[in-house]
């Protein structure tokens, strides 16, 4: 199987470290085929650098339409639905499977993420997902994305010290990591933490794994059914819903990606 790693962000060196992270847990016969958007912003830190990192998203999924999964290697799970829409394959984001996994392996997680603003839009990223009874707390390290570019000593004690902060003030059974850039340090933190310590982008790449090793596809009834044709305007012309194809059954489908 195939599993495409997306980086929403415009950084090619923290998608080296999440494909390298992915391809340590992956599958003996899983293609980890990681890639970097093609445009948008350099780091994801707020409402507005997610809204125009969607494009490059998008680029990235219709430049590939053959994948059996994809990945969205960033913490704010931007334009997860939206893709989920343009496919049958399952998508994944990295905060809803870290999340997921936290809850499987305890009773409750604490995430430590990067900037304060992002830290608000993990919280309500926990409230979509309703793992509000098992997120403890959301707790920012005032750490820029870019800072995890190339992490240092200061950077990763920051990190450390933050997730040990966590265990003591909220008591809590698992760490979920709240920054794609933060798979590099999963090592680091394991083996100074005594509770488990989830990165989003490997549980991803395992759910990825388990869908498609289950025959399980995107359901393409109501709201994740695909995207009704029709034109865009203006600078948006270009990610219009394409010509719909006959699919299966009956069904209708757009080229990226067929309903198994």
């Amino acid at each position: 199987m195939r599993i495409k790693l997306i980086n929403p962000n415009a950084t090619a060196a923290m998608t080296l470290s999440m494909a390298e992270a992915a391809r340590a847990v992956a599958s003996p016969g899983t293609i980890i085929d990681s890639v970097t958007a093609a445009s948008g912003p350099v780091s994801i830190e707020g409402h507005y650098d997610e809204a125009f990192a969607v494009f490059g998203l998008i680029e990235a999924m219709r430049a590939d339409p053959a994948a059996d999964a994809y990945v969205i290697a960033c913490f704010g799970d931007p334009g997860l639905l939206a893709a989920r829409e343009i496919t049958a394959a399952p998508v994944l984001g990295i905060a809803e499977a870290a999340m997921h996994a936290a809850t499987f392996i305890a009773t409750s997680f604490s995430v430590v993420t990067t900037l304060d603003r992002t830290r608000i839009i993990a919280e309500a990223l926990v409230r979509n997902y309703g793992m509000q009874s098992a997120c403890r707390r959301v707790r920012a390290t005032d750490l820029p994305v870019l800072a995890l570019e190339c992490p240092d000593d200061q950077v990763n004690e920051i990190i450390l010290a933050e997730c040990q902060r966590a265990l003591t003030e909220d008591r809590c059974g698992a760490i979920v990591l709240g920054c794609a850039g933060m798979a590099g340090l999963v090592d680091y933190l394991r083996e100074r933490l005594p509770v488990p310590v989830i990165d989003g982008v490997t549980v991803a790449i395992k759910f990825a794994e388990a869908l498609v090793g289950a025959r399980l596809a995107t359901s393409k009834h109501g709201d994740l059914a695909y995207p009704i044709a029709k034109p865009y305007l203006g600078a948006m012309s270009a990610y219009a819903p394409s010509a719909h194809l006959p699919g299966r059954a009956g069904e209708e489908r757009p080229e990226i990606h067929p309903a198994r």
